[in-house]
């Protein structure tokens, strides 16, 4: 991935920037030829050339220019940049055409045309309104009020008392949306801290704080962001806990929602896109194989229509969704030969799009990825893969870190290296126990790890028959599919008792499952 010499906000910006975007700011700062905009253009230039944003390289690249002036220079170019893309993009974004509407407004108004500002707030508020955008109808309202309580506007009392009712709805519809959405970030920032809820204690946590920040919203009065913030808030109060059916049955109707209303896909694109990651993902977990194909190719589909890809942020967290999405298929299905054959592209595209991309995301793939090569049997490179998670020092995710650990120890075993298993069991079980993400499964695990050193290999198999037995008991335990979510021991260990590979073993549930269906 990028290079931190390459976390330079400017060259980053730049690097962003498509050949229309560069054109338009050429042309843009062209309407100025004094000796400043002119150095801008050069220090662009010289930026955009570079493979890797080096400093000493680009002073060498800069006639006239010092190393003194060359923050100032930055700081002048990455304004102007913004300021082009914000007039070149102002017609495709509503955030952007709602605030030069109210611009237009408070021109109009310092210059004493009041009634023609009014006229344009009262257009304004209308588009604002539609659109569910309380934070504009408030600067509207408040513009309006202004207006009203300053100058005689001969406005009749009916239109004063229905401004001023409408700022109390306004404030109260704010009030509710931001405490819905705050609920929503909170337990997002939970699970991607922690994961999965660990024990009891997490469990009574995590419900203890859901309850004392929900509102009590009736969902017929409820406006479209009060719906959505609270389908998003017990998505993912749902997948902490890991109660799969609810995580299901709010990621669609989170999903629903924006079907109900197609407009606000363009409005709110970034929350239609989360909201098909989540239902997948609930499909995924539910092993839903039917509906997470519909749901696959629902998504795939709308990636290629234009609206997905006007943004870049959108188009590449699209692709982030679909792939993992992609990957989980073949993990469901069991077919892990033809998942590694999606890596080496995704791989390129994320190196691509590697300053769009947070670590989180590729924490989360390099561990998938690892999980295929472990279901196919290629041991070493699955080890490569989670050692770029082991090595990570951000502090991220501590579920996998600890499942990453667990896996490399599972990896090491297949490959029969007695010489360190004995060391890795005590640091992975030393390691797990400290971020209290030790569950009856993987005591039971490191118990016959342990064990096993002293069976002898004839005796192996009855060993695995008697594991199978121990942990098919928690397969439907809540607390105890976490380590089944993260790694499928139980098809790990079937594969040993009946002597087949893992691929075969996943396939075949997959079939059993389709028959069922069929059958039913």
């Amino acid at each position: 991935m990028m290079s931190n010499r390459n976390l330079d906000i400017l060259y980053q910006l730049i690097k962003s920037l498509e050949k229309s975007e560069k054109r338009h700011f050429k042309l843009y700062i062209k309407r100025s030829s004094n000796n400043e905009e002119l150095k801008i253009i050069q220090l662009f230039d010289a930026l955009d050339k570079l493979h890797d944003y080096d400093e000493k390289l680009l002073l060498k690249r800069l006639v006239n220019i010092e190393k003194p002036q060359l923050a100032n220079l930055k700081t002048h170019l990455y304004k102007q940049i913004l300021s082009s893309l914000r007039l070149l993009k102002n017609s495709d974004n509503l955030d952007l055409q709602l605030n030069e509407q109210l611009d237009f407004a408070r021109i109009l108004y310092n210059k004493g045309l009041k009634h023609q500002s009014l006229r344009t707030l009262e257009r304004v508020k209308e588009i604002a309104r539609a659109n569910y955008k309380f934070s504009f109808l408030t600067q509207i309202i408040t513009l309006e009020k202004k207006i009203e309580t300053l100058h005689i506007t001969r406005s009749t009392l009916e239109k004063t008392e229905n401004l001023a009712r409408e700022a109390l709805e306004v404030s109260d519809q704010i009030g509710r949306v931001a405490r819905l959405s705050n609920l929503a970030l909170l337990l997002y920032g939970w699970y991607v801290k922690n994961g999965h809820a660990r024990n009891e204690e997490d469990e009574i946590d995590v419900k203890h704080f859901f309850k004392e920040n929900l509102l009590d919203t009736h969902l017929d009065e409820a406006g479209f962001y009060e719906k959505l913030y609270l389908y998003q808030s017990y998505v993912w109060y749902a997948f902490i806990r890991q109660d799969f059916l609810m995580y299901y049955r709010y990621s669609q109707k989170w999903i629903d929602l924006f079907e109900k209303e197609e407009m606000m896909k363009a409005v709110e694109i970034g929350h239609y896109i989360k909201g098909m990651h989540n239902l997948l993902n609930a499909h995924f977990d539910l092993r839903n194989f039917e509906k997470f194909e519909i749901a696959l190719k629902q998504f795939e589909a709308f990636a290629n229509t234009p609206l997905a890809n006007h943004y870049d942020n959108f188009r590449v967290h699209t692709f982030i969704y679909i792939n993992s999405a992609k990957i989980n298929q073949h993990l469901m299905l069991g077919t892990f030969s033809e998942g590694l054959l999606l890596i080496k592209s995704i791989e390129l595209k994320l190196e691509e799009y590697s300053i769009y991309v947070d670590k989180h995301r590729i924490l989360v793939f390099n561990y998938k990825f690892a999980t295929l090569f472990f279901g196919h049997g290629d041991y070493a490179t699955c080890i490569d893969y989670l050692q770029k998670i082991i090595n990570d020092q951000l502090g991220l995710r501590n579920d996998l870190q600890c499942y990453a650990r667990l896996m490399h120890l599972m990896a090491h075993y297949e490959l029969g290296n007695t010489e360190i298993i004995e060391y890795l069991i005590k640091s992975v079980y030393r390691f797990m126990a400290k971020m209290q993400n030790l569950t009856v499964i993987e005591e039971e695990m490191f118990k016959f790890l342990r064990k096993s050193f002293n069976i002898s290999p004839r005796k192996m198999h009855d060993e695995f028959e008697l594991f199978l037995t121990t942990i098919k008991k928690y397969e439907k335990s809540r607390f105890e599919t976490r380590a089944f979510a993260y790694l499928d021991i139980i098809s790990w260990v079937e594969s040993k008792v009946y002597n087949k590979p893992m691929s075969y073993i996943i396939n075949q549930k997959y079939l059993a499952s389709k028959k069922r269906v069929y059958s039913n």
